[in-house]
């Protein structure tokens, strides 16, 4: 028996060919490169290449402080980060991955093939209020399509501080833009046509280059011969001696002669150490210069040159490193803080003023963020800040009280390769309104009318997460981009867990009644298994939150364990072993209720005792409304796309049938957009005096038209296995269709094979010409009578085609979707199609069906489904 699975393939004597990917992995197998592994390797090199110097050009040219390119994902769905140059791509959040049809100005750009030109945060606001949502800062930015022709590959994007009424780009810098987009594209379509792939997904970690910037350290290079004393100096290193270079004439003693009296003799005992030791380190020189003297640095060494015995020459480079070792000192000499963070927020410099300001030793600052480090500086808004600042390159400012009651005032001063910060002891607020996350000292000494009797003192008091707002907005717009219940999880993890502070989530699905866990993250798992498959009518509070509808929040662990938890909220006194027990210090239960019913819960952990705020608990109550909503609509997106895929199976033909004489292999190829499901359908029926392919297509790619593929299938099978002519068949499916009524068309073709008298009967409606390859190779189009498409008019007639059927003979029959590409004229897919079948080998069928959609299963833009039946005729002579 012919067994397939739709997607994949049915073997020509009908068992399935149960294969593994052992073929595509032997290249790489063993230490032994694969055959054009050095080709790859190169191409790749040239994409990166390719990238880099377009972002890095485009920042340039614009006159901005970050770049980005974006490519289209292997899926065709999104729009990938794939290069960045200025703001790192930490600090982009959730827009690593954009949806092709969401509302953000990249992937506006990338689906229209338009500029999208944003002069400044006021029409970013009107005109992408979700991008304005997201990135609340004052910036501008400007995104272009990269193209190959009609072909859309990807966008770049570039940002600029801009408040309020700034120009934006002019049509100069935009058409540059529109120019180095169009190089990029042309690039990345010749690595492409030289077989090269341009995959990109979510798991594509993206190039990342600083922004332009003049350089910090001057460095000039010479070589000196030892033994003529003969000079061969670069400009730079001319110009750190004050000479130009056209006049200088080549000798040491030149040199010499533009340094301090007393480092005269620290250059000749340089040359000595050379040939002694084959190297000079850090020799420190002063330069003579029209105010002074500037301290430059020596560093060289003796190459070993064969055949000469002596030392004969130095080469090496002279530092200007006078500036900088003299700010490090003056720097370390203050008593405020400062300190330098890179684009991505972490630590690259401090002094000892900041660590006795923060309470932080150095090491335990470098390479880490601020906020990751020191306790008080944890709030979510203290990142915002530099985010805000990297973003708008604008000063930003802010007061934060460093327990129990100091107080200190932070300002950051970005550009586009880092921050600069300065810490200074400051006095306690005297408005009316606290500084952003934390509350005047002097109300410590009394509790305020109407405060929340569970809050703890204020002197102890935790932040007031401004930032958790922000990070509300954010859930909710990332929210909207995830579409299944797993990218809904995901989304979650990644927004509630930074934003309190958390280290453990696991989100449930309520089913029948019972929780069953669909994700989880943190290393304590314990208790999460107790919940699993549990009814809601279980005293836990894991299910009487969802089972309630009210949030629980337990803030400290059970002391002693097993002991009864400490919290607020319904279920707060819940029995011994029922708290989460003493792997956890704190939990937050959150019931997800979607359209007044109870649609799954989530749990938040913390490690120790954690105690949530009013605002807090409020914060999170609305959360997870939300989430319950976008799970809702992700379970119901979950179960529609399982239905669709379903159905797509059921309909297929799961096996095609052994006949003496006669080989079938068939195909389905879903379209790489949408529900991936479709209209195409192949079928192989044996009728009484032969047997019957059938390929076909109904329009549309939904469950409407898989639904009217599986009645054109049926009703083409009856007629068939009745014993009609082809005509008579498709004429009969024709008027079924007209009747049906579903509003949708279909094309069809039918070829009937009698294989005692070695010729075939075919009929069209509207579909492509079938292909026949004669046993020495050559491979023609079979030009067919034809009729009009199914549904069109109820009394159409189909006349039949006889065809000669050599015996050895291959023949093709498909749908448009192997043929046709956007842009490419029909009858020339289909002579590639022809050429391809001509040249390939026919030997083994799988093979061969393989061959004939290596190129479709590559394209990542492939919108139309595909469906290939290929038949092998070989009666036996007997």
């Amino acid at each position: 028996m012919n067994r397939h699975d739709p997607g994949e393939r049915a073997g020509p004597h009908g068992s399935t060919a149960a294969r593994t990917a052992t073929g595509a992995a032997a290249g790489t197998a063993g230490p032994e490169r694969a055959p054009g592994a050095d080709e790859s390797d190169r191409m790749r090199t040239e994409c990166e290449d390719a990238l880099v110097t377009a972002v890095v050009k485009a920042v340039a040219e614009s006159g901005a402080h970050a770049g980005s390119v974006f490519l289209r994902s292997r899926d065709g769905r999104s729009v990938v980060l794939a290069a960045a140059c200025g703001t790192p791509p930490s600090l982009l959040g959730g827009w690593r991955l954009i949806p092709v049809n969401s509302p953000i100005p990249v992937a506006v750009a990338y689906r229209s093939g338009r500029t999208v030109h944003l002069a400044d945060a006021a029409e970013t606001v009107r005109r992408y209020p979700q991008l304005a949502v997201a990135l609340p800062y004052a910036f501008g930015s400007a995104s272009v399509p990269v193209r190959a022709g009609q072909e859309s590959l990807g966008a770049l994007a570039v940002v600029w501080a801009a408040a309020s009424g700034h120009p934006g780009l002019s049509r100069t810098q935009l058409r540059h833009l529109r120019t180095i987009a169009g190089r990029l594209g042309a690039t990345l379509a010749d690595l492409r046509a030289r077989g090269g792939a341009l995959d990109c997904d979510a798991g594509t970690v993206p190039l990342q280059v600083p922004a332009p910037d003049a350089p910090s350290v001057r460095v000039g290079l010479f070589d000196w011969r030892l033994d003529t004393g003969a000079v061969v100096a670069d400009e730079e290193l001319c110009a750190l001696f004050g000479l130009t270079p056209g006049t200088f004439d080549g000798r040491a003693e030149t040199l010499a002669a533009r340094l301090h009296p007393g480092d005269r003799l620290s250059l000749r005992a340089a040359a000595r150490s050379a040939r002694a030791d084959g190297r000079v380190l850090a020799r420190r020189l002063r330069v003579r210069t029209a105010d002074g003297y500037r301290t430059v640095e020596l560093w060289g060494r003796v190459p070993e040159v064969p055949g000469e015995e002596a030392r004969s020459h130095l080469v090496g480079s002279v530092l200007d490193i006078g500036a900088g070792a003299a700010a490090v000192t003056a720097v370390q000499r203050l008593r405020d803080g400062l300190f330098s963070l890179a684009p991505d927020g972490r630590v690259a410099y401090t002094n000892r003023g900041l660590e006795q300001l923060l309470g932080v030793s150095g090491p335990e600052l470098l390479g880490n963020c601020l906020w990751e480090v020191v306790p008080w500086l944890s709030d979510p808004v203290f990142e915002d800040r530099h985010r805000a600042a990297m973003v708008s390159q604008q000063p930003a400012t802010f007061l934060v009280r460093r327990p129990p009651d100091r107080w200190l005032a932070f300002s950051l001063h970005p550009d586009a390769n880092g921050v600069t910060g300065r810490v200074a002891p400051a006095a306690p607020p005297q408005a009316a309104g606290p500084p952003v996350g934390s509350r005047p000292p002097e109300a410590a000494a009394e509790a305020e009318p109407g405060a929340d009797p569970d809050d703890p003192p204020t002197d102890l008091a935790a932040p007031a997460r401004l930032g958790a707002i922000y990070r509300m907005m954010q859930l909710g717009s990332a929210l909207t981009a995830a579409v299944t219940m797993d990218e809904v999880c995901e989304v979650v993890s990644a927004q509630l867990l930074p934003a309190f502070g958390g280290q453990h989530l696991a989100v449930y699905a309520i089913e029948e009644g019972r929780l069953h866990l669909l994700f989880r993250t943190g290393h304590h798992d314990r208790f999460l298994h107790r919940l699993e498959g549990r009814p809601l009518d279980t005293p836990l509070p894991g299910t009487e939150a969802p089972a309630l509808g009210v949030p629980l929040f337990i803030e400290d662990r059970p002391d002693p364990p097993g002991g009864r938890p400490t919290g607020s909220g319904a279920g707060a006194g819940a029995g011994p072993g029922e708290g989460p027990g003493e792997a956890v210090g704190a939990w937050a239960y959150l019931p997800l209720i979607a359209s007044n019913r109870p649609v799954g819960a989530c749990l938040l952990g913390f490690d120790d005792a954690h105690h949530l705020t009013t605002k807090d608990r409020g914060i999170l109550t609305a959360l997870s409304g939300l989430i319950a909503q976008a799970l809702e609509r992700a379970r119901l997106y979950d179960a529609k796309n399982a239905l669709a895929h379903g159905l797509q199976h059921a309909l297929l033909p799961h096996r095609l049938p052994v006949l003496p004489g006669i080989l079938t292999t068939g195909r389905y190829l879903p379209g790489t957009s949408g529900m991936d499901i479709g209209g195409d359908w192949y079928d192989v029926i044996p009728t009484g005096d032969g047997v019957a392919l059938v390929v076909g297509d109904v329009e549309g790619h939904n469950i409407a038209a898989a639904g009217t593929m599986g009645q054109l299938r049926s009703a083409v099978r009856a007629f068939a296995t009745a014993g009609h002519s082809p005509g008579a068949v498709l004429a009969g499916t024709n008027r079924l269709l007209a009747d049906l009524d579903p509003g949708l068309l279909a094309s069809c073709c039918y070829l009937r094979i009698e294989p005692g008298s070695d010729c075939a009967y075919a009929v069209r409606a509207g579909h492509c010409p079938p292909l026949l390859r004669h046993p020495d190779g050559s491979t023609e189009v079979l030009e067919l009578a034809g009729g009009p498409l199914l549904g069109v008019v109820g009394t159409s007639s189909y006349p039949e085609t006889r065809l000669d059927l050599p015996r050895g003979s291959v023949l093709a029959l498909y749908t448009d979707g192997l043929v046709e590409e956007r842009g490419r004229d029909f009858d020339l897919g289909v002579d590639e199609l022809r050429a391809a079948l001509a040249h390939a080998r026919a030997a083994d069928l799988d093979e061969l069906a393989d061959h004939l959609l290596r190129k479709a299963r590559r394209s990542p833009h492939r919108s139309d489904d595909i469906a290939l039946l290929l038949t092998a005729y070989h009666p036996d002579p007997g």
